[in-house]
């Protein structure tokens, strides 16, 4: 762990953070990633998930579904694709670089406040509501890895998801779209930017 910490950019997209406020990210937290893929249920207004609806509504002329239904069945696909690839590249991380922050433990960050307007746009272009832009001071051992080389939300098999994955853990090489995993001690040092 960095005894003298550095600074980084966050953004902030679910619950407002304070200035002074002080975060701690080991191996024990999980993090709100964590939370959205492997926690909760996915259930239509009849309480069926995704399974029961296929069962339901498959018949030899195809699948018959309600925009309710189609709806789960899109997130629910979406959101598992994505449960996949995390799982993939914790594999990975844990065989190959014990070392690295943890995607499913870590506080996700921008080595410049440029890079935290770049995910700012992105997160914005997928509908998903930006709070606020703030400083962190970080003692703790970053991974700067690039997004554009996550593993791809496809139907690629297994095997090639494991190559992006290793791409991906060897570090941010191509500079596309930096991502700062931290962790250790996180302090929020300086609100930039808060928006209603």
């Amino acid at each position: 762990m960095r005894k003298n910490g550095f600074f980084v950019y966050h953004i902030v997209t679910r619950q407002e953070m304070n200035l002074g406020q002080v975060l701690h990210f080991d191996k024990k937290q999980h993090n709100t990633l964590y939370h959205f893929f492997f926690e909760g249920e996915q259930l239509n207004t009849k309480e069926e998930d995704f399974f029961q609806i296929l069962k339901t509504h498959y018949t030899n002329e195809g699948l018959n579904l309600n925009k309710e239904d189609a709806d789960l069945a899109m997130n629910y696909s979406g959101k598992t694709i994505r449960a996949i690839r995390e799982l993939i590249l914790e594999m990975v991380r844990l065989e190959e670089y014990p070392e690295y922050p943890s995607r499913l433990s870590c506080l996700y960050a921008a080595k410049t406040y440029e890079d935290a307007l770049q995910w700012k746009e992105i997160f914005t272009s997928y509908n998903r509501k930006v709070l606020q832009i703030v400083k962190l001071q970080v003692f703790g051992d970053p991974f700067e890895g690039d997004g554009n080389l996550l593993p791809k939300e496809d139907g690629a098999p297994f095997a090639k998801k494991f190559e992006q994955a290793r791409a991906y853990w060897n570090g941010n090489i191509q500079n596309e779209l930096p991502e700062l995993l931290i962790n250790g001690k996180i302090e929020v040092v300086e609100i930039i930017d808060q928006f209603n």
